[in-house]
């Protein structure tokens, strides 16, 4: 009898969990819905968060960060995260030793290495695409040139090669050297970095030729471009096979020409199991990740541009995790079984970059090219008086209020409130009608006022066009002659619109690639910065005068309060100058079933919006 009890309860027991899990749809699968599409796969080309996102999941780093934290470490593939008091930070801050951990498995069965981190960090550098993340390995991995840090390889051959730019290294046309004095200096220039290397049994050293405050969170788990790829598996594929005499003819490939762009092969708890290109990434849990099972089987990142959509998944169930907009966060609130967190402590700044130096030729978002009334000169914003009455006729209220429904603050510059170099004093732009008017008229000599002009602003679709409708809106009502048009793009046809320079002004959002001020600073203001570098030879002449040389001092200075008053001078120019349009630092917003546990906020971890993606490997499905 007792054993027939104690069948029937077990049984009873199965047959009620089943009907609980059977309340939620596909319980062992988690669906995540956003907007936009992924660029890329490979970690060392990817500088998106959409991409950032998928390889989240399926690469690893040595190290993470530890939970919610933004300034404590975890191991990851190294065992041990490197510290003075363990004496695996030594040289007064230049020398790192990490511990790399044995028996973890890629994904396709190769086992970590030691040669497979030097090779992961060394291919980033060399890989060096225009616009890319690899400015953050160059600086403390490559010396400085005339006390200045370096962004990119290429400037460490010209030097050595004695020549004025990387194109007077190659017979015209090809990546073949000239001769064999350039061909040694581009040797010379890899052994420059791949003496910064040492392994030593199971072990990585890293010597910096510098000291490097951050390069540890430049390390760390959402930073791609540092993740530890799988050496032998990637030169199968094609890419650079990690030799010193062959590393310019794998630099700055396009992103359909790069090997690994469409391939993954990471340690991380997640396999790319298809990438259905625009529409949606389905990940599949990796059973031999060394860190254990996930708790879900697959997790499916879709794209859906419209919130209308989205929001009819969620309240079906057939979405768990969606990306919600500001102004719609009242629609989702209502619905039973969804949980909101709000007010998420964003390292995020939004901008109206303002381009100094279009590309004219075919540029339909220029109009005519001319100052006629029918479009803009490609030095347009070139002229400060544009720029100044740009700045006054932005609505920075209405857009905080409208846009993100109160959930953000107007910026002073690049550097997020809450982090250091911050000014809570400092100037900022006001909107002002009369002013915008005043500088309009100055612009061109006032030829800009009698004329007019016509032009584009670009903006990703899937996000709200309110910043350009509202600059379409004022700029007619202060001259009908003023005419801004805003066109929403496809990623995927933004990337190469942007890096092409064709855009006269767009919306570009930065996020933390990790938290120190110079992230933000450098790919905003710096003469090589991911967005500034593509602004223009004219804002290139500006940075290098008066921003590149405060950007170094601020990295240099070790003293936190001397460091700050850097980061003030910079702002207080940048407004001087009227360097693009601060629109926002936002306020995060996650929005979820409540049948999903174990999601947790870390504004480091890569995903569009960053608090609307997950670390799928730490979430589950239950109705409890």
């Amino acid at each position: 009898m007792k054993r027939t009890l104690i069948v029937l309860i077990m049984m009873f027991f199965v047959v009620s969990m089943s009907c609980l899990a059977s309340n939620i749809p596909n319980p062992d699968t988690v669906i995540e819905l956003t907007t936009g599409t992924v660029p890329t796969l490979d970690p060392s080309w990817s500088y998106d968060t959409r991409s950032g996102e998928i390889i989240f999941q399926t690469y690893d780093n040595l190290i993470q960060y530890d939970g919610t934290s933004i300034t404590r470490f975890l191991p990851m593939l190294s065992t041990n995260v490197p510290s003075k008091k363990e004496g695996t930070i030594l040289d007064n801050g230049k020398t790192y030793i990490f511990h790399i951990r044995k028996n973890v498995h890629f994904h396709n069965g190769d086992m970590l290495t030691p040669e497979d981190v030097v090779y992961s960090l060394e291919r980033t550098i060399v890989l060096d695409r225009s616009g890319g993340p690899q400015w953050m390995l160059d600086e403390p991995l490559l010396p400085k040139i005339n006390g200045a840090y370096v962004d990119d390889i290429k400037s460490w051959a010209v030097k050595l090669a004695g020549v004025k730019s990387w194109s007077d290294l190659f017979i015209k046309g090809t990546k073949t050297p000239k001769n064999d004095k350039y061909k040694q200096a581009l040797i010379n220039t890899f052994e420059l970095l791949d003496k910064d290397f040492e392994i030593k049994g199971d072990d990585v050293i890293i010597h910096l030729p510098h000291v490097y405050a951050p390069f540890l969170f430049i390390l760390a788990h959402g930073a791609n471009w540092s993740v530890v790829m799988d050496k032998k598996w990637a030169i199968d594929n094609g890419a650079w096979p990690g030799t010193a005499n062959t590393w310019w003819l794998y630099n700055s490939p396009t992103r359909e020409k790069d090997p690994l762009y469409s391939i993954e092969n990471g340690s991380g708890p997640f396999i790319v199991d298809h990438w259905i290109k625009g529409r949606e990434v389905v990940l599949k849990r990796f059973d031999n990740y060394w860190a254990g099972k996930a708790k879900i089987h697959y997790a499916i990142i879709k794209r859906v541009d419209e919130f209308t959509t989205r929001k009819l998944m969620l309240e079906k169930g057939d979405a768990d995790l969606i990306s919600v907009p500001d102004q719609y966060i009242q629609q989702v609130e209502s619905i039973p079984g969804v949980k909101v967190f709000k007010n998420l402590p964003a390292l995020h700044m939004d901008a109206l970059i303002m381009n100094f130096n279009v590309q004219g030729k075919d540029n339909p978002y220029i109009g005519s090219g001319k100052l006629d009334g029918n479009g803009i000169p490609p030095d347009f914003f070139s002229d400060i008086n544009v720029r100044k009455a740009f700045s006054y006729m932005f609505p920075y209220q209405k857009f905080i209020k409208e846009a993100a429904m109160g959930y953000g603050i107007q910026p002073n510059g690049p550097i997020p409130k809450g982090m250091l170099g911050y000014n809570p004093n400092g100037p900022r732009y006001k909107f002002d009608l009369a002013k915008a008017t005043e500088y309009f008229k100055k612009a061109f000599n006032g030829k800009l006022w009698k004329v007019g002009f016509k032009m584009t602003i670009g903006y990703i679709s899937g996000e709200e066009p309110i910043a350009g409708e509202m600059l379409a809106y004022y700029a007619k009502k202060i001259n009908p002659k003023f005419k801004i048009k805003y066109q929403g793009f496809l990623w995927a046809s933004f990337l190469p619109a942007f890096e092409e320079g064709k855009l006269p002004m767009y919306f570009a959002g930065w996020v933390a690639d990790y938290p120190g001020p110079n992230d933000f600073v450098q790919p905003f203001l710096g003469s090589n910065g991911a967005y500034s570098g593509s602004s223009g030879k004219n804002f290139k002449k500006l940075a290098v005068e008066k921003f590149d040389p405060l950007i170094n001092k601020a990295m240099e200075e070790t003293n936190p309060e001397k460091r700050a008053q850097y980061y003030y001078e910079l702002q207080k120019i940048c407004y001087e100058e009227a360097v693009n349009i601060w629109e926002l630092q936002p306020l995060g917003v996650h929005v979820q079933r409540s049948w999903i546990h174990g999601w947790y906020y870390n504004p480091m971890r890569p995903g569009f919006p960053p608090s609307n993606s997950a670390d799928f490997f730490r979430i589950w499905k239950s109705s409890n």
